[in-house]
């Protein structure tokens, strides 16, 4: 069953529209499902490509990714962060979109640390739990 996306010429709106079977798609005519209108222009639907945990981040560590980051421009990191946080495709929590968005304004990761103490690992003054 094949899902085809359109502009509709009508109410301006992107659809998307599920047809039965294949033959249906290339001789029924299409509809918009929001206003009923029929001046549709098929749109070339985006694609998703399935990769693995492992193959994703092995793309975030090549080099050639890496390439654009300058380590002394805060806007450089807060791009590779993001682009990192969007590959992982989970919600990093809101301290992690408060920090890129402090870098994408100019502010340094030391000028963030000293704003936000509480991102640290935890205080050197506390005590560590010894395995042994």
């Amino acid at each position: 069953m094949p899902i085809y996306e359109y502009r509709c010429a009508d109410c301006r709106r992107r659809v998307s529209i599920l047809w039965r079977t294949l033959a249906e798609a290339q001789t029924a005519e299409a509809r918009c499902p929001r206003c009923g209108g029929t001046r549709l222009t098929r749109l070339v639907s985006r694609v998703a490509v399935l990769r693995s945990e492992e193959a994703r981040l092995d793309a975030l560590m090549d080099s050639d990714s890496l390439a654009d980051v300058d380590e002394n421009d805060p806007k450089s990191i807060a791009r590779w962060m993001r682009k990192m946080s969007k590959e992982i495709g989970e919600d990093a929590g809101e301290e992690f979109e408060e920090v890129v968005d402090r870098l994408e304004a100019g502010q340094t990761p030391e000028q963030i640390e000293k704003d936000m103490p509480e991102l640290g690992l935890g205080d050197a003054s506390e005590p560590s739990i010894d395995a042994n």
